[in-house]
């Protein structure tokens, strides 16, 4: 601290100083106390008028070396970051809305989330995750719902399939998402209703040819042995995102390496009798005691999901997101960010998943209570993490085969969507494991 004397020379040399120099050390000190030097992001409701395009804001300035504060359930799970113009460009290029604000505003916002008694923290992201999307050659955008909005968000990805995965290619990338692929070699059991299309024998046709690339006499034991590539990418600390028929069928395929569940129309030979007794659910991410189908026309691959199973109007379709202390549990909370906690609900060839075949160690995200089903859930496997979503595409109610894709910019604050783009975002964070 500096001393009487000190402050008294220092007073007596600012008033001997010419007075438009004094007066211009004042303008420039008011300036740096209350010039803009952030930009906040809200994310409420009322704030926003496109959330999914504020993730990619966020993501490019990332990709820009500027870190982002993620503030936890600070109206609806705002961004905050230094100024920079290039960014405050972004935004309104983008239409995304921001303000700019000073320093002791921004502490203001931090020392409300302090608060013990205000459910919220700061995450610091800093680095832009690699994002990888598992999803054959020959599909559109469209057919998928992460890379329909990744692409609308303008957040860069790039495509694997079988080839990059059994070349050990993930290594590369912190987040894989998992297309609505049929990892049990079933082709998504649409053999039944669809064997005769030129979409189905062209999608047949090319992974039997890829199976034989790779040395495999059936397209089961290729995607048994993706499967066990992805596993190891997760357990290795990798983050990983399914949907769809993704997350029930890669399971299945996990639980039964070294049997055949596969009837003759998908692999030539009949599937062994025995096969659900030989199943190992030990190998399983998320479920357990599931029965799988045995009949090669019925359009399911097992109990896991809960379309044939539930009875719910769409007018009373919706799933509601679970609150976590955000404080203690940073992970499912960063996952569940949105402007809502109640989401309108979608169907897919996996629609949701019946709580009764999840392992305990899952944690439930988002549920429909009077179904019975998990629709969002969470675990972690070795160093890595999983997310499996139930659905096809949360703006689609029941998209089918032909169906036109789902346009965005009809829907830029989707809550449904925003789940998605909170995984993408998720590996950016610093953050410590779950506790149990």
């Amino acid at each position: 601290m500096a001393s009487n004397l000190e402050i008294y020379i220092l007073v007596n040399k600012v008033l001997l100083m010419p007075r438009f120099i004094y007066l211009l050390l004042v303008v420039l000190l008011l300036h740096n106390d209350a010039g803009a030097t952030k930009i906040y992001i809200p994310m409420d409701a009322e704030g926003q008028t496109n959330h999914l395009k504020a993730y990619g804001v966020a993501y490019a300035a990332l990709m820009a070396n500027i870190p982002i504060d993620w503030l936890l359930n600070y109206k609806g799970g705002s961004f905050g970051l230094d100024y920079a113009e290039s960014m405050e460009r972004l935004c309104k290029l983008r239409g995304v809305s921001y303000e700019v604000i000073s320093d002791a505003q921004y502490g203001g916002i931090l020392t409300e989330i302090a608060d013990p008694d205000f459910n919220g923290d700061v995450i610091k992201l800093e680095k832009a995750p690699k994002i990888a999307v598992y999803t054959p050659p020959n599909k559109e955008p469209w057919d998928d719902a992460v890379t329909l909005v990744l692409t609308y968000a303008e957040i860069p990805f790039e495509k694997v399939y079988d080839d990059e995965v059994l070349k050990d290619d993930l290594h590369k990338y912190d987040w894989l998402h998992l297309h609505h692929e049929d990892f049990t070699g079933q082709y998504g059991k649409f053999w039944a209703g669809y064997h005769n299309t030129e979409w189905f024998q062209n999608d047949q046709r090319t992974l039997e040819a890829i199976a034989v690339k790779h040395g495999y006499k059936k397209v089961s034991q290729l995607k048994l042995a993706v499967s066990k590539k992805i596993r190891d990418f997760v357990a290795g600390g990798g983050y990983m995102f399914a949907m769809c028929s993704a997350p029930d069928s890669y399971d299945i395929a996990l639980a039964a390496e070294g049997v055949d569940i596969c009837d003759v129309p998908f692999d030539g030979d009949g599937m062994d009798p025995q096969a659900q007794q030989k199943l190992d659910f030990t190998k399983c991410f998320a479920f357990k005691d599931f029965r799988i189908s045995t009949s090669a026309v019925e359009y399911a691959k097992s109990n896991i999901d809960a379309t044939n199973y539930r009875h719910m109007p769409m007018a009373d379709d919706y799933f509601t997101l679970f609150t976590f202390s955000a404080k203690f549990d940073p992970v499912p909370t960063m996952l569940c960010q949105d402007h809502t906690t109640t989401i309108k609900g979608f169907m897919g060839q996996t629609t949701a998943f019946r709580n009764d075949v999840l392992k305990t160690s899952v944690l439930v995200m988002g549920e429909c209570k009077p179904a019975g089903e998990a629709r969002y859930i969470h675990g972690e496997f070795g160093k890595g993490t999983w997310s499996f979503y139930g659905g096809h595409d949360p703006e689609d109610y029941q998209h089918m085969i032909g169906d036109p894709p789902t346009d965005l910019n009809l829907h830029p604050n989707s809550p449904g969507y925003r789940l998605i783009l909170n995984n993408v975002l998720f590996p950016a964070a610093k953050k410590k494991p779950r506790k149990t």
